[in-house]
């Protein structure tokens, strides 16, 4: 099992926190509001709280905050997350939907980790899973697949072995540049919502024919 700190109380911290805890890990919650931080913990029974800006305390650290505020949350911890493996899970999406806020040819996942120390693994994993579908978990008898990409084989092999503690699907789809390929695919679920399916109640994933 895992020591994991989560940086961030919203819908995504929740639901990864919650499933985390049920899958026997160590889950610490790192917020800017105190008292959100311990109705959290005390909603999700078994969390711990931890002082903003303070050392994370998880050898996993999940950035659970929005793409605008994930780069200064790495620059401020600095020094204190080298050595952790650090899981993006943001959306560098425009507010009209159409687009990247990212440089071309980058992605969120490739812009944290130039502002992250040396020796803090980047992997990126959950972006393409809506909260509400992450907490419920598996549905009709199909296991979640979790997409992740990074650079460094045994970052993704703790990321991996994280994944399938919540009781889902770890699916490497290769070294970090591909986490823009990922970014798209959350991109390509909203677009899904917004022209035909119409709701949030839906995952994307893998079925392995024969």
């Amino acid at each position: 099992m895992s020591s994991v700190s989560i940086i961030g109380l919203g819908n995504m911290a929740g639901a990864l926190a919650g499933r985390a805890l049920a899958g026997g890990n160590a889950v610490e919650l790192i917020g800017r509001d105190p008292a959100k931080a311990k109705e959290l913990a005390a909603a999700l029974n078994g969390a711990t709280v931890g002082p903003a800006g303070a050392a994370p305390a998880g050898d996993i650290v999940v950035l659970a905050v929005p793409y605008g505020a994930a780069g200064a949350v790495v620059s401020e911890y600095g020094d204190a997350l080298r050595g952790k493996v650090v899981i993006d899970i943001t959306n560098p999406i425009t507010p009209d939907f159409q687009g990247f806020v990212t440089p071309d040819g980058s992605s969120g996942a490739q812009e944290i980790a130039e502002a992250a120390p040396a020796g803090a693994q980047i992997v990126k994993a959950f972006n393409t899973l809506f909260s509400h579908v992450l907490a419920v978990g598996p549905a009709e008898g199909r296991t979640l697949d979790v997409f992740i990409a990074g650079d460094d084989a045994q970052a993704k092999a703790r990321v991996s072995a994280f994944i399938e503690s919540l009781g889902l699907r770890p699916l490497d789809t290769g070294e970090l540049p591909m986490a823009r390929a990922l970014e798209n695919v959350a991109l390509l679920q909203l677009g899904l919502v917004a022209h035909s399916v119409k709701h949030t109640d839906f995952s994307l994933g893998v079925s392995i024919l024969g």
